[in-house]
């Protein structure tokens, strides 16, 4: 039988999975593509805590509906994405490189040149669905810095572990680890 976490989070429930990601931990899954009803539910939540900004960006992909949603609230019409790999359309890509502590091997985030002069000199909020270590925050951070973004805001639905005690973060509710 597989263990669940309860998470209450933006008025729903939702039993998370505790699935074991390396022999000294475990964390609960928490997925959020596909489940609009939690999307249009916490994306008000963190739209009225974001700062006014230009531009609202995230990685690919588990984070484009919430920017969707939060970029629709804000009245923003276009989001920035970072791709996990240069695309054929991409010109002169920015690139990071960020090890998850989902994906656990080395990733390469890319910013197409295009998104990349819209935020020349622009405020951004970067946003995620979970904050846990924090290196794909950072590498989203770099790649914006690399383009001549303002970083004005991080913000993300869940903290996991450790990233709950940030004081530069914004979260609607903490996400406990859980270590074997």
């Amino acid at each position: 039988m597989e263990n669940y976490y309860t998470l209450e989070v933006a008025g729903l429930t939702r039993n998370l999975p505790v699935i074991k990601i390396s022999d000294s931990l475990a964390i609960a899954s928490f997925v959020i593509l596909g489940d609009c009803e939690l999307v249009v539910k916490a994306a008000p939540l963190l739209a009225e805590r974001l700062p006014e900004v230009d531009y609202i960006m995230t990685a690919e992909a588990k984070g484009i509906p919430l920017v969707h949603e939060l970029s629709r609230l804000k009245g923003l019409p276009y989001y920035i994405v970072a791709r996990k790999s240069i695309k054929p359309y991409m010109e002169e890509p920015l690139t990071d490189e960020v090890v998850s502590i989902t994906t656990q091997k080395k990733q390469t985030l890319c910013l197409d040149g295009k998104d990349a002069m819209l935020l020349k000199g622009k405020k951004v909020a970067i946003v995620d669905d979970v904050i846990s270590t924090g290196e794909s925050l950072l590498a989203i951070e770099r790649l914006a810095e690399k383009a001549g973004a303002e970083i004005c805001a991080k913000a993300a639905i869940l903290a996991e572990g450790d990233a709950a005690k940030r004081k530069d973060i914004i979260f609607l509710k903490e996400l406990p680890l859980f270590p074997l």
